[in-house]
């Protein structure tokens, strides 16, 4: 009688199972002994020091951004080897005086890392994820309108009114004697701020006082998945970025990422409902926001501008102008309360201003510029912690690249670190790892170390938004330190940061308290003038907090 045949498999595994593993793994592991020999050492990189790990798999990236902390290892990195460390089988970070001017100054292609910030999917290719430069150029001509600083600065009294707010809330803090948490209240204020230029509806994280829907807590998750997908697109396109899930309405949504979906949807149906004869004749929007004045463009030359580069651009505005401005905030107040000696010259060129009546309540952008020691804290927090802590990747052209005698081939490709550069004692000094505002008040030193200051990049690929951030940045750093006296609540204790792409801290809370100057003690405005001031420029602004704030400061000391 013949056994049946799973009695016959089984006796054949039985047998066979472990010799057949232990080939299956000695195949395995000779083919990646095989493929790591290949990467190594059978390519023109072979003799660029770095990782091992790097060289034979992108894997070694994803680690340094899983531990949150890829610049400083790419510093000490670059302290050990020099101007080139490899970092994947075929990327190498460079950190030469010429690299700037032949990398990021150039108009060469970007590496396929980028195109992961087409968003919702790759059918929405924006200025950020376009690959190609001359694409890349024709779109910038395209958005160009809406990041012209002086269309931004149309947008002042909204800002000045959101700005209000948050010092409204700031109050409120102080007032039921709670630290305040500044990620927190910087990000709120930098999301509102992005929604109201770029489509005149802000998110009201501000108004609301809370994370709506934790869309700021799920975006810094986002910020890990894009960081590591970056290096997987091909797989990024298969799920989170893939265009059926955006036709059918499964991609994960957000507060904001609706709310700017909803608003883009609501002007597209305003635009399409004009006809031309109608578009000449009817009377402009209320407001030409960021939106408005592509859109514009898109009626005047529908030819040149596509309706998802619209989308895209206003989704990537969103995407990417909140997270850095509040990153860069942060660092501003962060690295001043702990270097008092800065500070308190700050405060002195600040509270001179004030009592020469050359300060608004709200500190106007203009009245912010005038203010040089001021720009230089700014421009030093840029240097000291610049928002973006990965590489900036190019990929070598045709007839190759040579830097620092160094030849690169065809389709290598060459990153760049801001914090390396900004690290670097050749290029800002031998105190470059300390946080020195006064190295730039010294015209002769800034003009040599402007080119290596690479915060927003350089050359055609510079962030499109560094005007609309400078402008936030300057006008909350001049109403902040003037207004409060701000104490860390555990001054022994270091703030913690994660880098994705953005450098972004958290974990620092500090005690606020009402100064003088901003009392009418110097200049004689009173306590809730941010409110009046924004009120007579024509802005609504929410219930004040100002009078419990007067209520309870006579009883009430600080911290």
């Amino acid at each position: 009688m013949h056994r049946s045949f799973p009695s016959d498999l089984l006796t054949w595994l039985h047998a066979n199972l472990p010799a057949s593993l232990s080939t299956l793994t000695c195949i395995c592991l000779a083919s990646f002994v095989l493929v790591a020999v290949k990467r190594r050492y059978l390519t023109s990189l072979r003799d660029i020091p770095g990782p091992w790990l790097a060289s034979v798999s992108s894997l070694w990236q994803v680690y340094q951004l899983v531990k949150g902390h890829t610049e400083q290892e790419m510093i000490r990195l670059h302290r050990n080897h020099g101007h080139f460390v490899r970092i994947s089988e075929k990327e190498v970070s460079v950190c030469h005086p010429d690299a700037i001017r032949a990398l990021l100054q150039a108009h060469i292609a970007k590496g396929s890392w980028y195109s992961i910030f087409s968003l919702p999917d790759y059918h929405y290719v924006n200025q950020m994820s376009e690959l190609d430069p001359q694409r890349h150029i024709h779109k910038s001509r395209n958005i160009a309108a809406g990041y012209a600083l002086s269309n931004i600065i149309k947008s002042e009294p909204q800002v000045d009114a959101l700005l209000a707010r948050l010092e409204e809330q700031l109050d409120r803090l102080i007032a039921s004697r709670q630290p305040v948490e500044f990620d927190r209240w910087f990000n709120y204020f930098a999301f509102d701020v992005v929604g109201e230029v770029t489509f005149s509806s802000p998110f009201d994280f501000l108004a609301t006082g809370t994370d709506i829907r934790h869309a700021i807590a799920n975006s810094r998750a986002l910020a890990l998945y894009i960081a590591i997908m970056g290096h997987y697109v091909w797989l990024h396109n298969l799920t989170l970025g893939n265009p059926l899930l955006s036709r059918l309405g499964l991609q994960p949504t957000s507060h904001i990422f609706d709310t700017c979906l909803a608003a883009i949807d609501h002007r597209q149906r305003q635009s399409q409902a004009k006809t031309p004869a109608t578009a000449t004749t009817s009377a402009a929007p209320a407001r030409l926001d960021m939106m408005e004045r592509w859109l514009t463009t898109r009626q005047q030359h529908p030819e040149r501008m596509a309706e998802s580069e619209i989308v895209g651009a206003c989704v990537a505005n969103v995407g990417a102008g909140a997270d850095t401005t509040s990153a860069t905030l942060q660092a501003f107040v962060y690295h001043l309360i702990r270097h008092p000696q800065y500070l308190a010259k700050l405060r002195q060129e600040l509270d001179e201003a004030q009592a020469r009546g050359e300060l608004s309540p709200i500190v106007s952008y203009a009245e912010a510029t005038k203010l040089p020691y001021l720009q230089a804290c700014i421009r030093e927090t840029y240097r000291y912690h610049p928002a973006t802590g990965t590489g900036l990747p190019r990929v070598v052209p045709a007839g190759g690249i040579t830097i620092a005698d160094r030849h690169f081939s065809e389709g290598t490709v060459l990153s760049i670190n801001p914090w390396v550069y900004h690290r670097n004692a050749g290029f800002f000094g031998p105190d470059c790892d300390e946080f020195n505002p006064e190295r730039w008040l010294d015209a002769d030193r800034a003009k040599q170390m402007d080119p290596f200051l690479i915060h927003w990049s350089a050359g055609y690929n510079q962030c499109p938004g560094r005007n609309l951030a400078h402008f936030e940045i300057s006008k909350v750093a001049a109403c902040l330190i003037r207004d409060y006296e701000i104490t860390p609540v555990d001054a022994d204790a270091p703030w913690q940061f994660e880098t994705h792409f953005t450098a972004v801290p958290y974990g620092w809370p500090c005690w606020l308290r009402r100064r003088a100057v901003g009392l009418g003690g110097v200049t004689g405005f009173s306590i809730a003038s941010p409110s009046s001031y924004a009120s007579t420029r024509g802005v609504t602004t929410v219930t004040s907090y100002h009078d419990m704030v007067e209520k309870e400061r006579g009883a009430y000391d600080g911290f």
